[in-house]
């Protein structure tokens, strides 16, 4: 079964701003919540996405397993959004897709991320248990981490 996790956020910058910071992938880490221990392992990653850059990472998303993941970025048009896709990890399908569109307040941040869990019933059960949650409190940690960086809000 098909998902999706659709979150915007209103940022107080300008699109170069912006940009720089999500397409760089060592600021993944410092909107990742500091308990499921994110770390790229990636050595030697320009800090800019480009089409066919892979990105290892571990993480411990959840019960304290850690857990690698390799994502692959699909897609670059710069300065408006990038895709990532998940090559290797926890999900049969993960596929993040990320806009920006400056407007008159700074630029408007999309977060699209369509995935499947492996599994049938038990993918299917686990969303319904803990993945759905799990997913959210990660999204909600990144939009109060992100006010306070871009909107000046605690």
């Amino acid at each position: 079964m098909d998902y999706l996790l659709f979150r915007q956020q209103q940022l107080s910058c300008d699109i170069d701003t912006a940009w720089d910071f999500f397409s760089n992938p060592h600021n993944l880490a410092n909107i990742t919540p500091d308990k499921m221990k994110f770390e790229v392992l990636s050595g030697g990653l320009e800090e800019s996405i480009y089409v066919g850059m892979k990105i290892d990472y571990r993480i411990v998303p959840i019960f304290g397993v850690p857990m690698r993941w390799r994502t692959s970025i699909t897609h670059v048009d710069t300065k408006k959004s990038f895709i990532d896709f998940q090559e290797k990890g926890p999900y049969k399908i993960w596929e993040h897709t990320h806009q920006f569109t400056p407007n008159e307040n700074g630029v408007l941040m999309q977060d699209s991320v369509r995935y499947v869990l492996p599994m049938g019933i038990l993918g299917r059960l686990a969303h319904m248990l803990f993945v759905r949650n799990k997913l959210n409190e990660i999204f909600d940690y990144r939009h109060k981490v992100l006010e306070a960086k871009f909107n000046g809000r605690q």
